[in-house]
């Protein structure tokens, strides 16, 4: 039996007084073969309220787009079934979610949650000025899992002591490393390792990196802003806190702990899944 254990926690860091990041996560574990889980970060640009509430319409636009997906009803709640049914009825309810439509149907969420924060700061100039944000997300069903991803917030997954990094920044000095033109330390040091060239709400359109990735009992997916990955640079520390901690709570609150530590300078937004076979 599968079953994603997963938590999530954002914090303002040590140096900001607003917090632009939002988080947000969903598990739906009936049937148990084939959980459900939606994981999103993102990180809002614009400053003051602009950035605040650019991440989070784009959060709530993403969820509204899947809610189909994320929320399961129990059968037993307005008819009497044998246990039988029930289990017949829930493993159908996801089973007839087709597989090969998961990517299209977050390549579709993502544009929604664009046209959201574009008309955002269109319809509402005077508090959202130049507002955008980033947005990661992974939409994972059984074993499969569809990674979404624009800007700079990133996406790893942690397997058998390894962790690797699905998503690829969308910034200028990403794009200068690709060229040769800049070491790969220059993530950490460049004047410019801040500036992005994709993000929501900047044009009418925007094109997502899509992956998939396959997940197995162990794996862990982590979703997080750049206030994490560019404070905890070392992926040892991250991989150690994951492993050693009781639980996906604790893992959150130590990550976040870890960013604080090493100098807190953004807000830091994380999202931590971890599949597990009970």
């Amino acid at each position: 039996m599968l079953k994603f254990e997963t938590a999530a926690l954002t914090d303002a860091g040590r140096e900001r007084d607003e917090n632009e990041d939002t988080v947000f996560y969903k598990v739906v574990d009936e049937p148990s073969d084939n959980p459900m889980g939606l994981f999103i970060v993102a990180d809002g640009i614009g400053g003051r309220m602009a950035g605040q509430l650019a991440s989070f319409w784009a959060v709530e636009a993403v969820k509204d787009s899947l809610s189909d997906l994320i929320a399961y009803q129990d059968p037993r709640s307005t008819h009497s079934f044998s246990r039988e049914d029930i289990l017949r009825m829930q493993k159908a309810a996801v089973s007839g979610v087709d597989p090969s439509n998961l990517k299209q149907r977050v390549a579709t969420a993502v544009d929604k949650a664009n046209s959201v924060v574009r008309g955002y700061s269109r319809h509402s100039p005077k508090d959202a000025r130049n507002a955008g944000t980033t947005l990661c997300l992974a939409l994972a069903r059984g074993r499969q899992a569809i990674v979404a991803n624009v800007g700079d917030s990133r996406a790893f997954v942690l397997r058998n002591g390894q962790l690797h990094q699905i998503t690829k920044d969308h910034s200028v000095v990403q794009q200068m490393i690709d060229a040769g033109e800049v070491q790969a330390s220059a993530l950490y040091t460049h004047p410019k390792r801040h500036v992005i060239y994709r993000s929501l709400g900047a044009r009418d359109t925007v094109e997502p990196d899509i992956f998939t990735l396959t997940l197995t009992p162990g794996d862990s997916l982590l979703l997080c802003t750049d206030g994490l990955w560019e404070m905890v640079q070392d992926a040892s520390t991250l991989i150690g806190i994951i492993n050693a901690a009781a639980s996906a709570e604790i893992a959150c609150q130590q990550l976040v702990d870890a960013a604080n530590a090493a100098g807190g300078h953004d807000n830091i937004g994380v999202v931590l899944a971890r599949m597990v076979e009970v």
